[in-house]
């Protein structure tokens, strides 16, 4: 396993001046944004697609630094209902894909997307009940449209041999395991999950239990290392789907936390452990959105925490059990 991170918090530094100061620290993998909600501030697909002089520099300068990227980043709509942002969407993955094929890189991280509620609807709709059962109806129409997507983006990605790395998240279609593992099993194999932990907390979900179930379909394509902690005063008066301002801390149900600072080390030692088990032996890419520290300590602490927590070697014989 290696630890890499999700660059964004980084942003008002070069690629270079960002991998010099995770090299420092002791990161070995960065995800950059290649467009969407991350932006591409070190990674510009305009830059470096189809363009071999720009893709060299970059191999020469993550070798300078000893550092290669686990993932392009593209977190989109690609199922808006407005045909003008859908299709941005669907440009910034399917340039995403032609990217990573050209650069060596295995896998794309995005969203599944959200459609409206119906054909006429302005706006999407996130459901997360069957009654009334327009809901129910909507949910229907809801997955015929992302599965005709996705078929076809998934075949596209299989052309180019990538795996496309879906983060489970509350306003999009796919938002928990199973939603994961019924849109991987509709399309191809090449649809997976980009394994988030901050978002299936808040939702009470086991995430040991999830990645086990994940691991059962093969599904895990990348790993996203963030934490989350629910403030039970808040939660009880109002419970977890809240929507007051990330920046009102004191007044939310859950905030996003640096590694360690939702859940212990012990939990996150269990965590990487259950990874291993269902032969996940990738990269942890921390992703900072923490409002109660700065980007720079809390990628710090989320590093010397994952340092005692990943395995840097494969196991051995079990000669014990002879």
């Amino acid at each position: 396993m290696d630890i890499g991170v999700h660059t964004p918090p980084l942003a008002d530094e070069s690629l270079e001046g960002a991998l010099d100061y995770l090299s420092e620290i002791g990161v070995d993998a960065i995800e950059p944004g290649v467009g969407g909600f991350p932006g591409q501030d070190h990674l510009s697909r305009e830059e470096y697609l189809d363009d071999e002089d720009a893709q060299a520099e970059l191999d020469d300068l993550l070798e300078e630094y000893e550092m290669h990227v686990s993932a392009l980043a593209t977190h989109n709509n690609p199922l808006h209902p407005d045909d003008e942002r859908a299709a941005e969407a669907n440009t910034e993955l399917r340039e995403a894909i032609r990217l990573a094929d050209q650069i060596d890189v295995d896998v794309v991280t995005c969203f599944s997307g959200l459609p409206a509620g119906g054909p006429e609807d302005e706006v999407p709709n996130w459901i997360t009940a069957p009654w009334p059962t327009e809901h129910a109806k909507a949910h229907e129409y809801q997955w015929d449209v992302a599965v005709d997507y996705w078929s076809d983006l998934a075949a596209f990605a299989d052309d180019h041999g990538i795996d496309l790395a879906i983060e489970m998240h509350p306003n999009m279609l796919v938002y928990e395991p199973h939603g994961m593992a019924r849109l991987r099993e509709e399309t191809n194999d090449r649809v997976g999950a980009n394994v988030d932990p901050s978002h299936l907390y808040w939702q009470g979900i086991s995430i040991t239990d999830a990645i086990r179930f994940l691991g059962e379909h093969d599904a895990i394509h990348h790993f996203h290392a963030k934490d989350t902690k629910v403030y039970e005063e808040q939660a009880r008066e109002k419970g977890v789907l809240d929507t007051t301002a990330y920046d009102d801390e004191p007044n939310r149900s859950w905030l996003f936390r640096s590694v360690g600072y939702g859940h212990g080390e012990s939990h996150w030692k269990d965590l990487v452990s259950t990874l291993r088990m269902v032969d996940y032996d990738a990269t942890l890419s921390i992703e900072h959105e923490d409002s109660l520290t700065s980007s720079r300590e809390g990628l710090e602490k989320a590093v010397e925490l994952l340092e005692r927590a990943v395995f840097r070697t494969q196991p051995g014989e079990a000669y014990w059990a002879e």
